[in-house]
């Protein structure tokens, strides 16, 4: 087998892999919309580190929505960040992109 062909072997491997696990999720865009009037918490990953905070109306862009112990959570892109980050799905009003 040629380097090339071990090469996409793998790739597409994950990418069939990811379509199947709905891991992959189109673009969704977002506002925060936390009923509690807090600031959004951010986190690291679902249920994880707190590093930031997000106010109601702050748009962000939604990657991925995971379920974690029954729990939704949102793969977002915060505003001026490059980072993606974690928050509760269930605070965010979104609207999915289409192309």
């Amino acid at each position: 087998m040629d380097t090339c062909m071990q090469v996409r072997t793998p790739l597409v491997a994950v990418t069939i892999l990811l379509a199947m696990t709905g891991a992959a999720a189109a673009q969704m865009k977002c506002t925060v919309n936390d009923p509690t009037g807090t600031p959004l918490n951010v986190r690291s990953k679902p249920n994880g580190r707190i590093v930031g905070t997000l106010k109601n109306g702050t748009p962000v862009n939604a990657w991925a929505i995971h379920s974690v112990q029954g729990k939704l959570w949102a793969r977002i892109t915060p505003p001026g960040s490059e980072k993606s980050r974690w928050v509760f799905r269930q605070y965010l009003s979104c609207q999915e992109l289409y192309d």
